[in-house]
């Protein structure tokens, strides 16, 4: 019997496909405008998952705007480990114990500057099934070693806009969202100045939660490359770049430790150096 959910996960998986490419694009456009010497490229690698599927994992490195950034797609299936069946039960989902199929598949990107003064940035959309349920989950935040409250405010407005062309709730509920998710327990600060992030989002309409997911990554690009333009020739210091690596080191402890998604990837049998695409390439602790 074909599974009403198939033609939705195709299309969840393709646009998820085609967001990766108008983001490498840019992102390669980027690396032509600015800077001095050889522009960056990403690097393209096919993944795999021994029980099934994988995706790309496509990574430049030593660009003259990106240190590194990795723009990740996937779609994997299988059956959940005990843990992973535990988790998903711990947040609700139904049945697990006695069908833990899944499938996922979902976009996931961070992106490591040269310059200090230009924040990295995290973005992830994605859509989980199960029989017993399937949801949209995702979000994307800023994460400057030196603030600038207007590039803030900027990013942060963008995310506003792509939550309330669908539900004016959405953003401060989501917001509200992302300080707790990506708050630093044993530092006791936020890895960074925050944006947007959801999870097990089934309203019971999934063509409007896909349409948010996708007004998600929509949203990216407007609200990233602006602010990188913005810094991307400042000029700065020694004592600019070690905060930079020092910030760095946050942003590492906190993938490693708390990440729900590091964690997942890792479990579920995905390769490694896919799920830990989001470390930076130096950084340093105090």
């Amino acid at each position: 019997m074909t599974d009403p959910f198939d033609a939705r996960k195709a299309r969840a998986a393709a646009w998820f496909r085609e967001l990766r490419d108008q983001i490498v694009a840019a992102f390669e456009g980027l690396e032509d405008r600015y800077g001095t010497g050889a522009p960056g490229r990403f690097e393209v690698t096919p993944t795999t998952r021994a029980d099934g599927g994988g995706g790309l994992m496509s990574v430049m490195r030593g660009g003259r705007v990106f240190e590194k950034v990795g723009v990740n797609v996937s779609e994997v299936h299988g059956t959940l480990g005990e843990r992973a069946q535990k988790a998903m039960a711990a947040r609700g989902v139904p049945g697990m114990d006695t069908d833990p199929r899944f499938w996922a598949s979902g976009i996931s990107l961070v992106a490591h500057m040269v310059n200090p003064h230009a924040p990295a940035v995290h973005m992830n959309t994605r859509m989980f099934w199960t029989p017993h349920a399937a949801w949209f989950g995702g979000g994307s935040d800023l994460n400057p070693a030196i603030e600038y409250a207007e590039d803030t405010a900027y990013f942060h407005g963008q995310m506003q806009a792509a939550c309330d062309l669908h539900d004016p709730g959405y953003y401060p509920k989501f917001k509200a969202w992302a300080d707790e998710y990506f708050f630093v327990p044993h530092r006791g600060r936020a890895r960074g100045v925050g944006g947007i992030f959801y999870d097990d989002l089934h309203t019971g309409d999934w063509e409007a939660d896909f349409a948010f997911t996708q007004e998600v990554g929509r949203h990216f690009l407007p609200a990233f490359v602006p602010v990188t333009e913005r810094r991307v020739d400042t000029p700065f210091s020694d004592a600019d770049r070690e905060t930079q690596l020092i910030h760095r080191g946050l942003y590492a402890e906190y993938n490693l430790v708390y990440d729900r998604g590091t964690k997942f990837g890792l479990e579920t049998g995905h390769d490694a150096n896919a799920v830990l695409m989001s470390l930076p390439p130096i950084a340093k602790w105090t």
